[in-house]
């Protein structure tokens, strides 16, 4: 009896030990898992729309059973669809259910636009055939029968649309469907109304430029003059001849486009020019109605970039006045944080001028009235002003420049708030009441969750969890990253981190692949979900790789003077702290010093290209995908900005371009470019290649026809990661 009792013990055992074995064996994944089967695929929260009672905002539900999608009412304090405000099945046009793209409400809410047929241009610029549903009558109307549109816009007063087609500006009104025509010199490659051209799209951030006051009596609207900016000239392959297509691309000291300002009111019909100096070579990123009748602010900028005034004009006469202006050393960068408040009296507006980024309360001549924010940490996002309860919401850097949380302030600059406890990133979307706000939270190692809270920062609902997700990755062999800081030989403490293989030795000797971006005011080692490249470094460290990623001066989250040390001369610092970086990792003992990588895209590919080359002794493979390969071949508000015209700074232009250091390389080179690329051209490649000919270097190169700037489509990403993978075991 005892033999059979410890028979059944010891099977028992077995039985325990063999279960706990499965349950901790974790499976494996492959590029198709991260590229075409979506396994890793995270969810979120899209589409919300805050309605005026802040208690409810509108968003897009697929309806199974029609397979049409719904506009539904969804209440904040529950987090679920309280009515049904358009089933999607009810819209038609010509018997047809429409299928939208987007859609937008009337300030009022009775009215709805819907976009169809959505067709991207650059990376902000599309256009569509845009609809307008009016919720009482339930009829529905095209905006226009003229051809596509793009940036069709509601006006306050609910009662026109604005829109621009074939760059000129033209309004609806909706009470007749009238459509009247407010500019007639647009043309193509020569005058636009209403819109950006490619560099203000590029580098200010926007390409809708017509701005409706809040009134909804008038519209403020730029007019590029493109006439002397110099085209650039894409083949576009397929046809048996392939086809050319030339638009406006102002390169580093070329000219660029004129701007003006006007205002157009629709009462009088009257179109009027703002005053905005007699400098034409000058920049306008910015323009804003202030909460004072017939008054514009316009943000005027030095070519430079290191001057900005802010101007306000009287948009019946167009005379304008200084009344704030600053200054830098190096250079301003443009942010949307102007906020003029509904009293008339005052706004809120952000600057470096400490030395970190903060906000400061002026009055309307310009005068200052506090600073609301201060520390050695950099207010990241302003979310407005509360003004009914005096208070101001922000996210910044202050609990470390890793993270980003939610703060709220008062108005005098007191009482100030963390309303994120969790360590991580958290991104925000307030509600236009500023009574609830959506938290799109994340850690490095844990993908977003999504959650509704009450603006004193209590939470309501979980609305997306990513519990699948979660519960996913839980099964995958996944490794664990680890944050790092070191210094550097200039006595520079530089933040990193690494992933290493899952089942790593301390006592092996690995091979390093390091990825950065390194452009100024960017971050790539922060404390939140990485996505597509993360989850590709991770698939890497399963074949044997640790990965490292460094930020360098220059980047972003540690003030002004860290960020800005790089002016007149990039290159130079950034790939000096990347190669002491790549140094510092090689002296861990679990590292093969002869076998590190860097790569990188756009900027870091600049900068993958500058480290194989300048740091040739240090790295043995580099891949650069879209490359900066000189500066005087991008474009002129980017990189003046950082390296003035180079008419002025021919050094701070060709001592760090890779093809001055293309003789240098020695270990493995992977150049990779898209045909199409608007942004970063081909032609950058092109010279790399002639370079590395002309010094009879042996590199590899992969080009992908018509592929634009993010190299995307079809079968492109798989088909580049797997290039790239392969170029890492062959050679690394």
């Amino acid at each position: 009896m005892r033999h059979t009792i410890n028979r059944w013990v010891l099977a028992a055992s077995c039985l325990v030990l063999t279960l706990s074995a499965q349950a901790q064996q974790k499976r494996d994944f492959d590029l198709d898992d991260i590229f075409r089967k979506g396994t890793f695929q995270a969810r979120s929260v899209y589409g919300v729309n805050w309605m005026r009672n802040g208690q409810f905002y509108s968003s897009q539900v697929v309806d199974q059973k029609n397979q049409a999608v719904d506009v539904v009412q969804v209440d904040v304090t529950t987090g679920q669809p309280v009515s049904t405000i358009i089933e999607g099945e009810d819209i038609k046009v010509n018997g047809k259910t429409l299928e939208y793209d987007d859609y937008s409400f009337s300030n009022d809410e009775t009215k709805i636009l819907f976009e169809t047929e959505h067709e991207p241009i650059y990376r902000r610029s599309s256009k569509g055939h845009f609809y307008v549903y009016d919720r009482a009558s339930k009829k529905l109307q095209k905006l226009s029968q003229g051809g596509k549109q793009s940036y069709a816009t509601f006006s306050p007063d609910n009662k026109y649309v604005a829109f621009v087609r074939d760059n000129n500006l033209f309004y609806v009104d909706l009470a007749t469907m009238q459509e009247r025509q407010v500019t007639n010199d647009g043309k193509w490659n020569f005058i636009i109304n209403g819109g950006t051209d490619w560099v203000y799209e590029e580098e200010f951030g926007f390409a809708q430029a017509f701005f409706w006051s809040p009134q909804g009596n008038q519209i403020a609207f730029y007019k590029f003059d493109e006439s002397q900016v110099p085209e650039y000239n894409m083949q576009m392959w397929g046809p048996l001849y392939p086809q050319d297509y030339k638009f406006k691309y102002p390169k580093a000291g070329e000219k660029n486009a004129t701007v003006a300002i006007y205002t157009f009111d629709l009462g009088s019909g009257k179109t009027t020019k703002m005053e905005t100096g007699a400098e034409a070579d000058q920049y306008i990123p910015r323009i804003n109605w202030t909460n004072s009748p017939n008054l514009l602010s316009i943000r005027r900028m030095n070519r430079l970039q290191n001057t900005l005034e802010i101007l306000h004009a009287n948009t019946q006469t167009g005379q304008s006045k200084v009344v704030l202006k600053e200054t830098d050393k190096a250079y301003i960068d443009i942010t949307d944080d102007l906020t003029y408040l509904a009293n008339g009296k005052q706004f809120v507006h952000s600057s470096e001028k400490d030395g970190f980024n903060h906000l400061y309360l002026y009055d309307m001549n310009g005068k200052l009235v506090r600073q609301i924010t201060k520390g050695k940490w950099e207010v990241s996002s302003f979310y407005g002003v509360d003004e009914k309860n005096n208070v101001v919401y922000f996210t910044s850097t202050e609990a470390s420049p890793l993270e980003r949380h939610l703060y709220s302030i008062g108005l005098n600059g007191k009482n100030k708030k963390s309303l994120t406890p969790a360590k991580g990133t958290h991104t925000i979307n307030l509600s236009r009441d500023f009574k609830y706000y959506l938290d799109y939270f994340s850690t490095i190692t844990t993908p977003t969750v999504v959650s509704l809270h009450t603006s004193d920062g209590k939470q309501i609902k979980v609305l997306e969890s990513n519990e699948n997700l979660k519960n996913t990755l839980a099964t995958y062999n996944m490794p664990k990253p680890e944050f790092f800081q070191f210094k550097t030989s200039e006595n520079v403490t530089l933040n990193g981190y690494t992933i290493k293989p899952a089942d790593f030795d301390p006592n092996k000797k690995y091979p390093v692949l390091m990825f950065q971006y390194s452009g100024p005011g960017s971050q790539e080692v922060v404390d939140s979900w990485r996505g597509r490249n993360y989850l590709w470094h991770s698939y890497l460290t399963k074949q044997g790789y640790i990965i490292a990623v460094i930020d360098n001066r220059g980047t972003g989250g540690r003030g002004a003077d860290f960020k800005k040390m790089t002016y007149g001369n990039l290159g130079h610092y950034e790939v000096m702290d990347q190669i002491e970086g790549a140094k510092h990792l090689g002296n861990l003992p679990y590292v093969d010093r002869s076998r590190i990588g860097i790569w990188g895209w756009s900027f870091g590919g600049y900068m993958s290209s500058l480290a194989i080359t300048k740091g040739a002794d240090v790295f043995k493979a580099a891949i650069a995908v879209a490359p900066v390969i000189n500066w005087r071949f991008y474009d002129s508000i980017y990189t003046e900005r950082f390296l003035k015209l180079p008419q002025d700074n021919a050094k701070g232009y060709d001592d760090n371009s890779p093809i001055t250091h293309a003789n240098k390389l020695r270990g493995k080179y992977l150049l990779i470019h898209g045909t199409g690329d608007d942004n970063v051209h081909f032609q950058n490649s092109i010279e790399m290649t002639n370079a590395l000919v002309k010094a009879n270097i042996p590199f590899e190169s992969a080009y992908y026809p018509n592929r634009n700037h993010g190299i995307s489509g079809g079968n492109t990403s798989i088909h580049l990661f797997t290039k790239m993978t392969e170029f890492i075991q062959r050679n690394l």
